[in-house]
């Protein structure tokens, strides 16, 4: 897949909550810096955070405003529409950056205000 396809790729995956798909456009190594959770090393860790995606969201649908692709980059201008699992709403807008290398996700960050995720960050999951 080329850069376009794989950036289409993840927005499709992720609001189908198809996370299986989600997951092999990452690079067994990749690198994420995530607003939320930190910087993160490794599809593993990426692979167990599903979980906490899964509890966490009772709804979450992250839809492409805005996207740039040059070469083996994009960036992306989102708005997540979601809700946390006892359904209080979260409304944020959020700016994705995304390196792939060899057709895939090597290298993730994401931007955006950190106060609208409070329903999902302060939450009690069982």
């Amino acid at each position: 897949m080329n850069t376009r396809e794989v950036i289409d790729k993840y927005y499709e995956s992720a609001n189908a909550g198809d996370w299986d798909t989600w997951l092999t456009l990452f690079d067994d190594n990749v690198v994420v810096d995530e607003q939320l959770a930190g910087h993160i090393e490794g599809i593993e860790i990426m692979r167990g955070a599903i979980g906490g995606i899964e509890r966490g969201y009772s709804k979450f649908q992250n839809n492409p405003q805005h996207v740039v692709i040059d070469g083996n980059e994009a960036s992306v201008v989102s708005h997540i529409s979601a809700a946390n699992a006892t359904g209080v709403p979260i409304e944020a807008n959020v700016a994705n950056y995304f390196r792939l290398e060899n057709g895939k996700i090597s290298y993730m960050a994401n931007f955006h205000d950190t106060r609208p995720f409070d329903p999902f960050v302060n939450q009690r999951l069982n």
